[in-house]
């Protein structure tokens, strides 16, 4: 376990492209991107949800589309992804997937390696660490098939030759962020936790600038 105290001290302004920034977590990683001087380019299907997002650069499209990702990537220094799918407990899940192996190829292409991807807990091995009502109740009948994906999605970005960091939040709220927060690789003592949108805001946008975190996978948590 590591706990530590972000921070925002800038000492460069990358260039990112953001994914799912009309998202409730993409939102507060705009705005913080913005505020710390980033070049901020967002890849939005529908610009009309962006229209209130001042400072960053609008690219319409689908982010399943390899043609426009590689348009919208095109010159940047590293991509968030903050991809999410809504609960689907009866139909299967392919977009972050999709998506992602998309990405995969469009980053490789344009010879952009910096990948920093939002999924959660309980993708990959961090799955049943959720505690009792995570678990046993909201996983299997809300969140089996989204999670499959979020599976699909570590594997694609594992398997590729980025510089990548998957960032797994435990459940997310709208409160105001504490700054201080623990990053989690060792989850045998773990069950449960939540943490602020804004508090994964700032994780994922610091992650853009080391390699602290670089070819892994924390959990972060309060």
């Amino acid at each position: 376990m590591t706990t530590f105290t972000t921070d925002t001290t800038l000492a460069a302004a990358p260039k990112i492209l953001i994914l799912g920034a009309t998202g409730p977590t993409g939102r507060h990683i705009v705005n913080q991107a913005v505020s710390r001087g980033y070049d901020v380019t967002l890849l939005v299907r529908s610009p009309e949800k962006a229209a209130d997002m001042k400072g960053a650069k609008i690219a319409v499209g689908d982010a399943r589309d390899e043609k426009v990702l590689r348009q919208a990537v095109k010159g940047r220094d590293a991509v968030i992804s903050a991809l999410g799918t809504p609960a689907s407990p009866f139909r299967e899940v392919t977009l972050l997937s999709t998506a992602t192996r998309a990405l995969v190829s469009a980053m490789k292409a344009e010879r952009v390696a910096r990948l920093v991807a939002i999924t959660g807990m309980g993708a990959g091995d961090s799955a049943g660490h959720g505690g009792f009502l995570f678990d046993k109740l909201i996983f299997p009948l809300l969140l089996r098939k989204v999670y499959a994906d979020k599976d699909r999605q570590e594997a694609i970005i594992k398997g590729s030759d980025l510089d990548w960091t998957i960032v797994r939040p435990s459940v997310l709220n709208n409160k105001p962020r504490h700054n201080t927060i623990q990053t989690l690789t060792d989850l045998n003592q773990f069950r449960g936790g939540s943490i602020s949108r804004e508090d994964v805001a700032t994780f994922v946008l610091d992650q853009v600038t080391t390699d602290r975190w670089l070819h892994r996978s924390p959990l972060i948590t309060w």
